[in-house]
């Protein structure tokens, strides 16, 4: 699997979609500073650069070396080709950890450890994920026959937890009340398909 994201690591810099900035806004308001974020499984570093906006250093690691290549520059983010277990921060030294659309493809139990030593006292670990997106019922009827009649059995069973939410994944940390947030893009139909082309059943 690291290699299929190191081959599509470019089609991930170019195509995945954007998250809202308000959900960056309420992380770095919730954060108990703004000193250091850490993005796990961070791929070409959508999330890690909008992060480097808020902190003042921000790592974003995965294991996919082609990814981290492809990443997102910015003065203050440093990326590092590594597993979730071996972050290398100072106990207690960070305000925010944070997965992208990768919590699936973590090692918990070894993931959820590191976190806990190296969270701040009162630091927030964020995650999340998107469903399949929509646009209008002609468009949307064609997308679910693709994603679940022709590619469905291609997907690797990570995906059944992006489906799910995270709602069934262990979480041993104390949840707090989120807003909603939506995520909205305009696409041409060349920008749709390379969209398509990073998911992993394809």
């Amino acid at each position: 699997m690291t290699e299929y994201f190191n081959v599509r690591s470019n089609d991930y810099k170019k195509y995945r979609p954007v998250y809202p900035k308000e959900l960056f806004d309420f992380l770095a308001d919730i954060a108990p500073a703004n000193d250091l974020a850490w993005d796990c499984g961070c791929g070409t570093g959508q999330a890690t650069a909008a992060l480097s906006n808020y902190f003042d250093k921000v790592t974003g690691t995965d294991v996919s070396e082609g990814q981290i290549k492809n990443a997102i520059k910015k003065q203050n983010i440093n990326y590092k080709v590594i597993s979730e277990e071996t972050s290398g921060f100072k106990d207690n030294s960070v305000d925010l950890v944070t997965c992208a659309q990768s919590l699936h493809w973590l090692t918990l139990n070894k993931f959820y450890k590191e976190v806990k030593r190296v969270l701040k006292p009162g630091g927030i670990i964020a995650v999340w994920t998107y469903n399949l997106f929509r646009v209008n019922k002609e468009i949307d009827g064609l997308i679910d026959k693709f994603y679940f009649d022709i590619i469905y059995s291609y997907w690797p069973e990570q995906r059944k937890h992006v489906e799910n939410k995270y709602t069934e994944l262990d979480f041993p940390f104390n949840k707090r009340p989120a807003p909603q947030f939506s995520m909205e893009a305009e696409w041409n139909i060349d920008q749709l398909i390379g969209y398509l082309n990073t998911w992993t059943g394809v």
